[in-house]
């Protein structure tokens, strides 16, 4: 089944037909016109913005009064662009897609947004090494970054690539030797984001050499990388001569010198000077990209307010206050004995980001197109985890910092059991600075849109906000929307056509066919109708077809049955209360001591969702966060945690050697171009029985 099919069934279900349609469709006098793809995203005659600024409008959750336009896709030839900027009193842009990964991918592109559709971009410069970082200087010239430079170039000339002159040319890239003498190919993370502030002085990520810097135990000794006057996981300071403008370097001339200006911070994609700054009291904020680890809820991300000569804590602490065990021994003597606790080099977040968020822009906004936004800080998270593919919004003090509350302080989680979580640690909740969402509810919808992955992001002289996604490659213009905001799309596309099979396999297992009488019976009918709607029930209907129909409106709801894993569907988190939202039916936290036979009703419940499909149930093996997954012809469909359960269909997959089909996945994890019939598979090695 593809796409499109699974979207016309899905716009059937009872629920959300009406919004749906109407969205996604764009019901225009009565009829409807059929949706065209573009990089994932399915747009009607629905635009957002005005006159020749006017775009197709995609279907993300916006704040309301705001919309969001899809300007370019990978119709236009986009690959990888990680971050746009405008050209000063010009209505153009210029655009860094590094391509790929390649060394020599990478390419500055001029984006005229007023051009006829597939003739917008023109390349300025090509064979470039990871561009990433764009900046207007305080000369107002265009300054770009690749892993181990600095430039500037004239994106307007006849032969740009003439105008290029070369400020700082020999950061940590490829090939670098530690402070220790260890020699490094790959050694600096090659995306190289920076920041003017008014006085002309340029700060620069030089990004960790790898996650968590750990080496082979035992770890004696700091980390070295980290270490000295070349240190990665830092922030680099060059300071210009007179004048507040860098020189062109010619041949032979060096680098002008730098100071680490702070240090322990592992990747600073994401940098914001307030306006005022340098002078005393006013933000320097970092986002930081924290060390990944399996939890999916652990470590956060962190804003940290920087200050020169703090140490941030990276490798060595995480969330706030806790120390890496790795680093143990490091931690009881020398000068980072009680870093994470109790050493005044430690500056701890000034406040925590959701876990795994990946924050890869960051920037104050000023401009008159949405006054209610003046002066607040955006952050963009980029990650493919529930907690990313967002944009956020913090409201700020007069000298730029996000205002703080108590805990608890939550945020959301898309398309989870638990939508919404607080800011903690091991030690327990903690305070944070509380935000509004600008994009929220990014999460991929089959047929509709993919997952968000949000890089970079501008705000352009009349004060619309521009952003670029790498992994679908799209430029993206937000402007202000009129009437009140669509119905956030659905999290589990489930088409009829699935629940119909879902349905039979039911049908099909004489105990399951039992839990499921039981359950209707015990639950539905006895806690549940009136709480949510009547369960599609009917007076007159047989109690075969009253089975059928609570189970398939059950199955019709977001996220509440995950065939295979009841640990995952939010029925179960709700009937339990183990997730922070309330729990249901209510007054259910006493049903298991008042009535007989409740507690063994919830263990029905997950018996009929862990037997619903035949097959057998396995775990995703231990490891890396994240397991990819293919379709047949080896497209990417998605990524699953480790620990996470399966319905493995055939252990040895007869069409596809080495890999182990399965079930179709929860939504959140289907993030590719792949299909039902197509089926899912995934290395035989990642897979564990259940024990």
């Amino acid at each position: 089944m593809n796409h499109l099919t699974v979207w016309r069934e899905y716009r059937r279900l009872r629920l959300f037909a009406a919004v749906i349609a109407g969205a996604l469709f764009g019901l225009v006098s009565g009829a409807p016109s059929e949706p065209v793809r573009k990089s994932g995203y399915a747009v009607g005659p629905d635009t957002c913005g005005s006159g020749d600024l006017a775009f197709p409008r995609v279907q993300i959750g916006m704040k309301a009064g705001f919309c969001a336009g899809l300007v370019a896709s990978e119709e236009d030839h986009l690959k990888f662009p990680r971050s746009i900027v405008q050209l000063p009193g010009r209505d153009l842009f210029v655009v860094a897609d590094m391509g790929g990964w390649g060394h020599t991918d990478g390419r500055m592109l001029l984006l005229d947004p007023h051009a006829p559709q597939g003739q917008r971009f023109k390349e300025l410069l090509t064979g470039i090494e990871y561009p990433f970082g764009l900046v207007i200087g305080p000369d107002r010239k265009l300054y770009a970054s690749t892993a181990e430079t600095i430039f500037r170039f004239d994106p307007l000339a006849e032969n740009p690539r003439s105008t290029v002159e070369t400020i700082i040319r020999h950061m940590p890239g490829r090939r670098i030797t530690l402070p220790d003498g260890t020699r490094l190919d790959e050694g600096a993370h090659p995306l190289k984001q920076f920041v003017f502030d008014r006085n002309g002085r340029l700060f620069v990520n030089v990004g960790s050499h790898n996650d968590d810097c750990i080496t082979p135990a035992p770890i004696t000794k700091p980390c070295a990388p980290a270490e000295g006057a070349s240190a990665m996981a830092a922030i680099w300071l060059f300071t210009p001569p007179p004048g507040g403008v860098f020189p062109a370097l010619k041949p032979g001339d060096t680098d002008p010198p730098h100071t680490v200006y702070a240090r322990g911070l592992r990747n600073s994609m994401a940098l914001a000077l307030h306006p005022n700054f340098p002078d005393a009291g006013y933000a320097f904020l970092q986002g930081e990209n924290g060390r990944d680890l399996p939890d999916i809820f652990k470590p956060n991300e962190e804003i940290n307010a920087i200050e020169q000569g703090r140490h941030y804590g990276w490798p060595y602490c995480y969330d706030v206050s806790t120390p890496s065990p790795e680093f143990r021994s490091v931690l009881q003597s020398g000068a980072y004995k009680s870093l994470c606790t109790a050493n005044a080099l430690y500056k701890p977040p000034f406040s925590l980001l959701p876990p795994h968020g990946a924050p890869l822009a960051m920037l104050y906004y000023h401009g008159t197109r949405f006054p209610e936004l003046e002066g607040k800080l955006l952050v963009g998270l980029h990650g493919y985890r529930p907690t990313g593919s967002r944009v956020l919004v913090y409201d700020v003090d007069d000298h730029g910092f996000p205002r703080l509350s108590p805990a608890p302080v939550r945020y959301h989680v898309s398309c989870a059991a638990e939508p919404t979580r607080s800011f903690r640690t091991d030690a327990g909740e903690v305070a944070a600075a509380p935000f509004e969402e600008l994009i929220a509810g990014w999460h991929r919808v089959n047929g509709a849109r993919p997952q968000g992955a949000p890089v970079g992001m501008t705000v352009a002289e009349d004060g619309a906000i521009w952003l670029v996604e790498d992994k679908n490659k799209t430029v993206i213009r937000i402007d202000r929307a009129a009437g009140d905001p669509p119905q956030p799309l659905a999290c589990d596309t489930r088409s009829q056509a699935l629940i119909d099979q879902l349905a039979a396999f039911v049908a099909s297992d004489a105990q399951n066919r039992i839990r499921l009488t039981t359950l209707r019976k015990g639950l539905v009918e006895k806690h549940c109708v009136g709480c949510h709607s009547d369960f599609g029930l009917k007076a007159g209907q047989s109690d075969a077809d009253k089975d059928v129909t609570a189970l398939r409106f059950m199955l019709s709801q977001d996220g509440w049955i995950y065939p295979g894993d009841p640990d995952s569907g939010m029925l179960r988190t709700r009937l339990r209360g183990s997730g922070a939202e309330k729990l249901m039916p209510p007054g259910g936290e006493s049903l298991p001591k008042t009535e007989p036979g409740y507690a063994h009703l919830l263990d029905t419940a997950d018996l009929l969702v862990a037997k619903m499909v035949p097959g057998t149930r396995m775990r995703i093996k231990s490891g890396p966060p994240q397991r990819k997954f293919y379709g047949k012809a080896g497209r990417e469909c998605g990524e699953i945690p480790a620990a996470k359960v399966v319905v493995v269909t055939q252990r040895k997959a007869v069409d596809k050697p080495g890999f182990s089909r399965f079930f179709r996945p929860a939504d959140p994890y289907l993030n590719g171009e792949c299909t039902d019939d197509d089926g899912y598979y995934i290395r035989q090695e990642f897979l564990v029985p259940v024990q």
